[in-house]
């Protein structure tokens, strides 16, 4: 053994006596695919354990309510402070820490922010008497604070009980705690309020509480915003004094940023992919100057080099992952074996936030095995190989050929063109994608080392099946775009979306783009990013963002105002003409002056030439955009499902 490719990445660490295995956490993730009465499952447990087999140091169980009557923001967190919990729990912890880690459960009480308590009739408290965002909140009386402070206590005592190794304080985005931290919110005239030293005595209380009924060797991890980064929140000087006076109260200093209820500061909390790694480390590395406690650093982490330069620098102890640990689970392992080029990095297209919010399940994107985890541990070998065919080298024949070899099968993956990726290979220059281009070459990668049989250049037809005799046909085919019914359309300076993609200098200074969903906004936020000057006319009364109000809209949203695209909704293109194009809007008639119109309205699934190869093996199966086309989380699922159960 040569030595490791990270060395302080996986040097060990201790605190309050006990040892992490190296410098990797799993950040705080809830998990909310539970029963109505809320009980840990099986699903639960394999969520959390795949993360420890992964390497991880440590796992931690997020959003666990410490009074779920009174401060839950959604129905379906962890009401930690249910003594029913503990069989669930009890199997949770023993499977996390049977794989080596430490096991962390995240405490936390929404204050003013308690929605779903106050919709079920609930009242809102906080700091103070004041209208808050989801109505009128009353301030908690000093009784009524001993009781939290008590309340945080006992929850820590249950989890030391159902087998947890630490806990993790959620005093940051903009939640309970940081609502007494806030010098704006809590204005108190009593000793919970007013100065600084008065607005950290609650946080210190309930530290102190904790640290009562777990013990000196036991790890409390308290998990703080370094700034609010929005006008109304305090910034990173009198973050960094927060920290000073948790210092030696608390083990770690879990170093985050912003608040989730301010959609400007939660985008920073959550970096989209339009920043770059490592976003948030400065607020880490500031308050590591200031403190002796271990300081951990959260947000857009996915590169182990960088990590290792952050440890051997200073400028943090801990390296925190979330989204990472969905798109691989097993990125420890893989960074100290020194197979950090095998890492599945993950692209910040924020599905994962999407899924959980609307399905409450975690999906990843570019991992199918998120959200499956307990079925992988169960699945039964494959009783026959086969001989499967592959058709189409886009997202979804790629997941599917990967998947299907590694349950066993003999796969052939035929693609049309020169190159495995599809249609997605059209975006490789566009900036904000490049971990999207990292993806399909990662899956490119994966394809040649398995030894995939695969041909390019290869166009797929009855014929050429009947030759192969395979037992099974996938075919993934993909889509087409739809050319709209405009006049005008065939002029010379009107294209689609994807040859812009591939060719943006054919793209004069002026473009208009016909089509406000997706394709068409990144393609605005692209060609703005790039000089020109971009507009959208879109169908609808608003632009189709995929997920209304999520992390990626949101910093969709903010380049579109930032970079001055223009956007005419409830438009309808009459006319295209030589200079521009003709629509009737809301207020009337106008016209557009553009040197470049552009169409983005959609994607036509092949499905009818997908269907000419039904009959050509005993077992056929349609997947991705030719069944209907949808998004990179759809087409891997299906792709991965479908060949799973071959």
């Amino acid at each position: 053994m040569n030595g490791l490719k990270f060395p302080r990445l996986f040097e060990p660490i201790q605190a309050a006596g006990t040892l992490f295995r190296n410098r990797l956490f799993a950040s705080p993730q809830g998990f909310y695919n539970t029963g109505p009465d809320l009980f840990p499952n099986d699903d639960m447990t394999a969520f959390y354990e795949i993360k420890a087999k992964g390497g991880f140091a440590s796992v931690c169980v997020g959003d666990c309510m410490i009074d779920w009557r009174n401060g839950r923001r959604f129905d379906w967190l962890i009401p930690i402070d249910d003594e029913r919990m503990q069989p669930g729990f009890s199997k949770v912890t023993s499977a996390v820490r049977g794989h080596g880690a430490v096991i962390s459960a995240e405490l936390n009480h929404a204050g003013m922010y308690a929605k779903a308590s106050y919709d079920a009739g609930a009242m809102l408290k906080g700091p103070v008497d004041m209208q808050g965002k989801y109505g009128e909140v009353r301030a908690f009386t000093e009784e009524e604070l001993e009781e939290l402070i008590a309340r945080y206590g006992q929850a820590a005592a249950y989890a030391k009980q159902w087998g947890f190794n630490m806990v993790t304080i959620h005093g940051g985005h903009g939640w309970l705690i940081p609502q007494f931290m806030s010098g704006k919110i809590n204005t108190r005239k009593d000793k919970w309020g007013g100065s600084l030293e008065n607005r950290m005595r609650f946080p210190l209380a309930v530290v102190k509480s904790i640290r009562r009924v777990v013990g000196k060797d036991f790890p409390i991890e308290f998990r703080m915003s370094g700034s609010e980064t929005n006008p109304d929140g305090y910034d990173i000087d009198e973050g960094i004094e927060f920290a000073k006076a948790l210092d030696g109260n608390v083990d770690i200093i879990h170093v985050s940023t912003g608040n989730h209820e301010v959609t400007s500061a939660s985008i920073i909390t959550h970096p989209s992919m339009f920043a770059e790694d490592g976003c948030n480390l400065k607020y880490a590395a500031a308050i590591k100057k200031h403190v002796k406690s271990l300081v951990a650093s959260v947000g857009a982490h996915t590169d182990p080099k960088l990590m290792e330069e952050i440890v051997a620098s200073g400028q943090a102890d801990i390296l925190v992952l979330g989204r990472q640990a969905l798109a691989d689970p097993n990125f420890p392992k893989k960074a100290r074996s020194g197979q950090d080029e095998d890492i599945n990095k993950c692209t910040r297209c924020t599905c994962c936030f999407e899924t959980s919010g609307r399905y409450r399940i975690f999906y990843c994107a570019t991992n199918p095995k998120i959200g499956h985890e307990n079925e992988e541990r169960y699945l039964p070998p494959v009783k026959e190989k086969k001989k499967v065919l592959v058709v189409g080298g886009g997202v979804a024949g790629m997941q599917a050929a990967i998947t299907a070899y590694e349950r066993g099968h003999s796969v052939t993956l035929c693609e049309k063109t020169a190159r495995l990726g599809g249609v997605l290979l059209c975006e490789e220059q566009v900036s904000f994608k490049q971990k999207l281009k990292n993806y399909l070459a990662h899956q490119s990668k994966i394809i040649e080392k398995a030894g995939i049989d695969v041909r390019l250049n290869t166009n797929v037809t009855p014929q050429y099946i009947r030759k192969i005799r395979p037992d099974v046909v996938i075919a993934a085919l993909g889509a087409r775009p739809v050319k709209p019914s405009i006049l005008g359309i065939d002029l010379d300076h009107v294209f689609g979306a994807e040859e812009i993609y591939v060719n943006p200098e054919k793209a004069g200074r002026e473009i208009v783009i016909i089509g406000g969903g997706l394709v068409g906004i990144e393609l605005a936020v692209h060609m703005a990013m790039n000089g020109r000057k971009a507009s959208i006319v879109e169908t609808l009364p608003q632009l189709s963002f995929a997920d209304e109000g999520g992390v990626h809209t949101l910093a969709l949203q903010e380049q579109i105002d930032k970079l001055g695209i223009a956007v005419y909704t409830s438009t309808d293109v009459t006319k295209i003409i030589p200079d521009g194009l003709l629509a009737d809007g809301p207020d009337g008639k106008l016209e557009l002056k553009a040197d470049t119109v552009v169409y983005a309205t959609g994607q036509k699934p092949l499905r009818e030439e997908a269907l000419t190869l039904s009959d050509c093996a005993f077992e056929f199966y349609q997947i991705g955009d030719c069944l209907t086309p949808e998004n990179i989380l759809a087409a891997t699922q299906s792709a991965y499902l479908t060949a799973r159960d071959i």
